[in-house]
């Protein structure tokens, strides 16, 4: 049984969260997401938020994004297909925890030879000694509670030098019973059915993004709903003097 609830974020995890998904279920579920995000606008909100950061730097100088929760890296490879068509010389770097995952990522991502992924716990010491320009969090937030949120929020920030771009779901009641409706019509494999009313379940109000924002510290935030049922949050970085 999956729980919705206005008032508060579910706690319930997803089944992605819960074990190492692997072999033919994983691909087939990974394409479900994949499929889904792109026939809902989700990878032009994330290209769209870093353009927003991207003015201070010229197109002569490399820019390194960091995506992470990265999955098959999808989004990296829309990326690369925008700052070839741009014109912007990008260092793409995908971080996830899933060695499988991440295994399926290379594969499908070969033809890119500035994207490259590695398997890192977001909260490991090891995140510190990467350096890049922007972050980037699709759907990704969305799986951790507000506390964990702001940490890691607030690390993109402090360690980035541009700043965060979030994508993520908008949680409400209509986008709920809306996916539950559409999902077995667009949708194969029934992990990703559940995970994706749970995600809903577990995404944010625009009180609960501001509410976040303004305890996030060196940075300015905007944040934007966009269709379908998704908000995009952009966090610029603020240098304070002795930075």
């Amino acid at each position: 049984m999956i729980h919705y609830s206005t008032k508060n974020r579910s706690v319930q995890p997803e089944i992605m969260d819960e074990f190492e998904l692997q072999g033919d279920e994983m691909k087939q579920v990974l394409t479900d997401l994949k499929n889904v995000n792109k026939w809902l606008g989700g990878n032009n909100i994330s290209i769209k938020g870093i353009s927003k950061l991207l003015p201070e730097y010229t197109k002569a100088q490399t820019i390194t994004i960091l995506d992470v929760g990265c999955g098959d890296g999808e989004i990296l490879r829309a990326c690369a297909r925008f700052a070839k068509n741009a014109g912007y010389n990008f260092e793409l770097i995908g971080v996830d925890a899933n060695a499988f995952i991440l295994e399926e990522a290379r594969r499908r991502s070969t033809d890119f030879q500035n994207i490259t992924f590695l398997e890192k716990d977001v909260f490991s010491a090891e995140m510190k000694d990467l350096k890049y320009d922007i972050v980037l969090c699709t759907l990704f937030l969305h799986h951790f509670s507000n506390k964990d949120v702001h940490i890691l929020v607030q690390r993109f920030i402090d360690q980035s030098q541009l700043g965060v771009v979030v994508n993520d779901l908008h949680r409400s009641r209509l986008a709920f019973w809306l996916f539950k409706m559409v999902s077995y019509f667009i949708i194969k494999t029934s992990i990703a059915r559940t995970d994706g009313l749970i995600s809903v379940a577990r995404g944010f109000k625009r009180k609960e993004l501001e509410s976040l924002s303004k305890e996030i510290s060196n940075s300015t935030s905007v944040i934007g709903w966009k269709w379908a049922f998704r908000y995009s949050w952009i966090l610029k970085k603020v240098r304070n003097e002795q930075q």
